[in-house]
Formats: C-alpha cells, structure tokens, sequence
C-alpha cells in the first residue's frame, strides 16, 4: 500500500465535526493503522513471540480506544485547549515516508551527538543509525523493529582478517560518517542486531513498553494501538554515556496532511548516565498531526538528563506523552521546549517510586500569532526524602495562549518531600492569554512544598532604561525578552543547542 490513501474515507474523517461524533473521528484515526501494519510490521517482525505481544499489546489499547473520543472543553484535563481545529482535518497515514534527502538531513544534527536515530513519520529513516564514536559495551540505540544485518559473534576477527569485507561495510555507510575502525564496526553491528526479536531485549521491552501509569489515556492509547516502530534505547549498569544520544523524528509532506506515532522506551540501569535530546521537526510548512510518546525508565542511582524540544510546522497539531518512572537515588532532568505547532500539548509524567529521588523540570514555551500551546505536568511522590524543582516559563505574543497545569501529589507515606514549582508568564502583546493552574495536593504532615505562578509584561521602566544606555527600544525589547528565557536556556546541556535556540528566542518575537 502506498500509505496515500487512508483506509478510513475522506468523508468519514471530516464529517467527524459535522455529526458532533468525536468518537468516530478517533475510530477513524484508529482506522488508518491498517495502512502500515501488513507493509511495515509484518514485514520487519519476523519473530513470532515479537509478532504476538505487540499484537496483544496492540488490541488491549485498541480497546481502549473504542470505548473513548476526542476530548472536550468539557473535560476538566481538557477544559483550556479546545480540540475542534484538529477535527476539521482529513489525516492520511504517514506510511511509508517521503524521504529527506541527505543534504537536508544534515542540516539537523547536533555536532556533539555522537549517535543518533532518525525518524520520518515515526517509522526508521534509511540511513537512521549514525554514529561517529565508539558505544560503551551494552548499549543498545536502536528501533524496535527494523531488522538490521545480523553478523556472527566473531566479528571483529572477521573485519580484523578480511580486509575486503571491511573495505566494503565502511564504503555502504552514509558520506557524512568518515571510515570506521574495525572495533567501532564490529560494536555498532553486535548493538544492531539486539532488536526486539532477541530473547534478551523482548523481555526488556515486555517488562517496561506500555507499564507506565496512563497508558489508558485516550492520545496515549492511540499511540500504542498505531504506532510503526519504535526507538529503543538501553543503557547498562553503571555505563556512563557522556556523549549525547540524538532522536531524531522528521514530519515529512505527503500529497495530505498526514498523522504519525513516534514511539521511544528508554532503560536506564542502576548508576548508568545518560544524556538524551529528543527533538520534533519539520523542514516544510503544512498540516499533519505527530502524537508521540516516550517513556523513561531511571534505575536505582542512575542519571537521566532530557531535552525535548519541539519545533513542528505552524500548522501542525503536536500532542505528546513524556512518562517517567524513577527508582531510589536516582535523578531526573528534562528541559522542554516547544515553540512549533498551531496547536500543541505534552503531558510530562513523573512517577517517583523510591526514597530520596531527585526530579527536576525545566519548560519554556515561546508562541505567537494564534497559536495554543499547552503544558500539563505531574510529579508523584510515593516515598520518603523525595524532592522536584520545577520552573516552567511562557512568553506569548499576538493572540497566542499558553495553558500551564502543574500537579504535585505528595501522599502520606512520602514524608519530607521538599517540592518547589514556579509559573512565570510574559505577555508581549494585550490579546496574548495565558490559563495557569499550579496544583498541589498533600496529605502527608512533614514535608516542605511551594507553587507559585506570575504574569507580567516587559517592564516600561527597563526598556526606557536600555534605551537611556544607548540601545533601541526593539532592540532592549529583544534582549530583555531573551533574559526572562535565560533561567531555562541556560539549563540546555548541549552547548550548540543552547546557541540554537536562544538564537531562536532572539529571533522569534
């Protein structure tokens, strides 16, 4: 199948409004599954206990699915962010992808990410794994499906030896990715072939791929009834990947607008590091609907630090799912950032599940024109000397709205939780809106929590003072802008990212 065409009629898909039938317009995205599954998943799963679980999975979820609808303003998780926009489209499937040529594709790396897995459509890209260093020993960057060339264990004397062989694999790899030695062949080949069919790493994924608390979220839901492939990362015990990982997920144009599932689980054992950028982009203008999902799993005095930044079309409709289970001792960090999309939301979902846990969240959401954007956060304390920091900052121009809602439960059993979150939001413009809701909810007697969220505009007095320093009053506009910015900017640990997207924050407004 061509993927062109989705199996769901045009007339079913848009008439979803007109009949008021939010549940079968989620069917009808339901629908258009069927256009990958016997091109793409029957095709790259050729393990049979793989073929089953994820169809048992797949119809669990499904079921789900059949039982929801498109949410409302009516539903109190949903009363801010009005839908209706994402059901006056017509999706078709986004398989297979239209490919992104390599030049183009180069003009999305980040050139400290070592390795890095891209996505188009949420299905793997051609030439997805590239990586310029050698892995620590155990570590696994892969899809989930995609077969890769399964080599014999031996090799590494096999390239030692056949210096033709090794001429050849090194000639098949992309131009952009410089010859290779034979022990950074030789890793890359044996962490490839650790797919979802090897016993090892099926188990892996069966005990953590859709356990996550609100897996029945309907979005969620339909992410793991239709996702194509997904990407996995697993990071060993006590392995320390200092150089970032690059997930890259690419929308590409299709003759409609199309939908995609990007799917990602990350296994992070006991006292391993590891540095994640997982970004969502575009390099055309158009519609399309990306509803991904990804779900991090940080071991016993392990060290997840996450970037997510998402910079879709302003057309596009982005609703995500960011779910996190952290073990004992371990820390947390995610730096969000989203200024793409007409109309986005990310659900980030921590869940803190041993003592003297560490959880810090980072968000900046930069909008203009009309575009909504909304951020819903959770984080869950279950045990004691658990602590969160969290800031999340909103800068909101012309008849843009920005959403903010930002839960902390702190139960009983979860004494001397220290917990501290902050709302700040700028408004640049008198049409600009912003909905902020900070909650907290506490039932144990000793802990240490505060919430707090501001609105403002630029300061009159501090542009009229740059101005009074020589700088233009746009120009002091700019810059003071990109100072209310710097606090979760600064936080990027991936220097040329960080340039990037203050750049970005220079330019957007």
């Amino acid at each position: 199948m061509t993927g062109q065409v989705s199996t769901v009629s045009d007339e079913a898909v848009t008439n979803g409004k007109a009949r008021g039938d939010r549940a079968a317009y989620l069917k009808s995205l339901l629908d258009l599954r069927s256009d990958f599954k016997s091109s793409y998943v029957d095709a790259n799963t050729e393990d049979a206990g793989t073929n089953a679980w994820l169809q048992d999975l797949r119809d669990r979820a499904t079921e789900v699915v059949l039982k929801s609808a498109i949410p409302s303003t009516r539903d109190e998780e949903w009363r801010f962010t009005d839908l209706s926009a994402l059901l006056e489209n017509s999706f078709s499937s986004g398989y297979p992808a239209s490919k992104v040529n390599e030049a183009e594709r180069q003009r999305l790396p980040l050139s400290e990410a070592k390795i890095r897995l891209t996505f188009e459509n949420g299905i793997p890209a051609g030439s997805e794994f590239e990586i310029r260093a050698s892995l620590p020993e155990g570590l696994v960057v892969s899809s989930l499906l995609k077969r890769e060339r399964k080599l014999p264990p031996n090799i590494l004397e096999m390239l030692t030896e056949n210096e033709e062989t090794f001429t050849s694999i090194n000639a098949s790899l992309p131009s952009s990715i410089p010859p290779l030695k034979a022990e950074e062949l030789a890793t890359v080949f044996n962490t490839s072939e650790s797919l979802a069919g090897t016993e090892d790493v099926r188990r892996l994924l069966q005990g953590h791929l859709a356990t996550l608390a609100g897996t029945e979220d309907v979005f969620t839901a339909l992410n793991t009834a239709s996702f194509t492939d997904a990407a996995v990362i697993f990071v060993p015990k006590n392995v320390d990947v200092s150089i970032p990982i690059q997930l890259l997920f690419i929308a590409t144009p299709r003759d409609r607008a199309s939908i995609a599932h990007p799917r990602c689980i990350v296994v992070a054992e006991s006292g391993s590091k590891l540095t994640l950028i997982e970004e969502y982009v575009t390099l055309y203008d158009g519609a399309y609907f990306t509803n991904p999902v990804t779900e991090i799993w940080v071991g016993e005095n392990a060290e997840v630090n996450h970037t997510r930044i998402q910079r879709d079309s302003q057309e596009a409709f982005h609703i995500g799912k960011t779910a996190v289970s952290q073990a004992r001792d371990s820390r947390y960090t995610c730096n969000a950032i989203s200024y793409g999309a007409k109309l986005s939301r990310h659900n980030l979902e921590v869940y803190q599940t041993g003592e003297q846990t560490e959880t810090t969240l980072n968000g900046l959401t930069l909008i203009g024109d009309e575009q909504v954007a909304d951020t819903h956060s959770l984080i869950s304390f279950t045990k004691p000397h658990g602590t969160s920091h969290q800031i999340h900052k909103c800068i909101v121009d012309d008849r843009a709205h920005a959403v903010f809602n930002g839960k902390i439960l702190v139960p009983k059993p979860a004494q001397l939780t220290d917990a501290g979150q902050l709302s700040s939001t700028l408004l640049l413009s008198e049409k600009a809106r912003v909905d902020t809701k900070p909650q907290l909810e506490i039932t144990a007697d000793n802990v240490k929590c505060a919430h707090g969220a501001t609105v403002s505009q630029l300061d009159s007095d501090e542009v009229f003072y740059l101005q009074s320093r020589g700088i233009d009053a746009e120009s002091a506009r700019r810059l003071l802008t990109y100072a209310f910015a710097y606090d979760v900017l600064k936080e990027i640990p991936v220097p040329s990212l960080r340039d990037t997207l203050a750049q970005s924050v220079r330019n957007h407004f």
